[in-house]
């Protein structure tokens, strides 16, 4: 489902993902909140669109302001516990993972997911984009559904 909302300028631009993050100490008393503040904190969104007869506007966070644009919730790139690991089957992400440098971090802690959360697996990918697990994990890469919006 397509929802309207308000972006920075430098992200307004169609297929940019981002996680909303919520209300920022700036947005107190801005009259645009409620175009703004409009999605569900935590959840990834793809923009799908952005307005072209909108103007930018004004914003305390954003120095260049905000444009309106399109997005929907968008799915997830994740490593999964190889096990039981197929389309359509639920997984959880392992849990945290102290080695940053390793080219699967990003995935093993992607933004956008929580690791106390089950989620529905939508396609698989492929093997992650590491050589081996340094926590000894068998990993498959995935592609999760996006969360509902609620």
């Amino acid at each position: 489902m397509t929802t309207v909302t308000l972006v920075g300028t430098r992200l307004a631009e169609a297929g940019a993902e981002f996680v909303y993050r919520g209300e920022a100490s700036g947005c107190a008393d801005c009259p645009y909140r409620d175009q703004c503040l409009n999605l569900t904190t935590g959840n990834r969104y793809r923009i799908t669109n952005v307005r072209q007869s909108g103007q930018t506007l004004d914003c305390a966070m954003h120095d260049t302001g905000v444009r309106a644009v399109e997005v929907e919730p968008a799915p997830i790139q994740a490593n999964v516990p190889s096990k039981g690991a197929y389309a359509g089957s639920k997984a959880s992400l392992m849990g945290p993972c102290p080695h940053t440098e390793c080219p699967s971090h990003p995935y093993c802690e992607p933004a956008g997911a929580e690791f106390d959360e089950e989620y529905r697996i939508s396609e698989i990918t492929g093997d992650p984009p590491h050589d081996y697990c340094m926590l000894d994990r068998d990993l498959t890469l995935v592609e999760l559904e996006a969360p509902e919006d609620g």
